[in-house]
């Protein structure tokens, strides 16, 4: 076996692992002796335990990133960009079943990066611009977009957290329900929306 391709073996036995185990589980006497290797060769391709789990996060971050950015810049009318976006996290749900498991399990506290956190919060940056133009056309104040963005992937994000253990409905039905409540709920916002316990009574 090549050095490249016992890197990839290193980070697939890993990846098998970081889901089954998480971080804190797993270890790399469990790591070498399921690669059927020694513990030094772990080291030395990756330095130890942080090293490897820090490739195999980057790799499904950017993974995950890129097909839901695939659908957040394919245009369209913005409720069929939402139903895109919504497919595309539960389809990666559902063929990187491991990978969507290491994202959503706590991570290190010292990977301030690359969490599923950090993720979620590209992508609602980059649904800021989509909502701001949605929100002008319907003379809404755009400058509550990044308000918004962040409960509208909010929603998906967690509901695709759910979806991982659920299964059901499948993620056509699923996304269609998300998409109900986001959509339907987005075309109804009230400009200046108040709480009903603080309403003011008539007088």
């Amino acid at each position: 076996m090549t050095g490249s391709e016992r890197r990839e073996q290193l980070i697939a036995v890993s990846r098998a692992l970081f889901a089954e185990k998480g971080f804190e589980g797993t270890s790399v006497e469990e790591i070498a002796a399921r690669a059927k290797v020694s513990k030094p060769v772990v080291y030395e391709h990756f330095g130890g335990k942080e090293g490897i789990y820090a490739v195999v996060v980057d790799r499904e971050v950017q993974r995950l990133l890129g097909m839901l950015t695939t659908e957040l810049s394919g245009g369209g009318h913005p409720k069929v960009v939402v139903e895109k976006t919504a497919l595309a996290l539960l389809g990666y749900i559902e063929e990187n079943t491991d990978g969507f498991r290491i994202l959503v399990r706590d991570s290190p506290v010292a990977q301030a990066t690359g969490t599923f956190s950090s993720l979620i919060g590209d992508v609602a940056t980059q649904v800021e611009h989509l909502l701001a133009e949605q929100f002008r056309a319907r003379r809404l104040d755009p400058s509550a977009a990044p308000m918004y963005a962040q409960m509208l992937v909010g929603l998906i994000a967690l509901t695709g957290q759910w979806w991982l253990e659920a299964r059901s409905p499948d993620k056509a039905e699923v996304a269609a329900h998300m998409v109900n409540l986001a959509w339907n709920g987005l075309k109804g916002l009230e400009k200046e929306p108040r709480l009903s316990s603080q309403a003011q009574s008539p007088t």
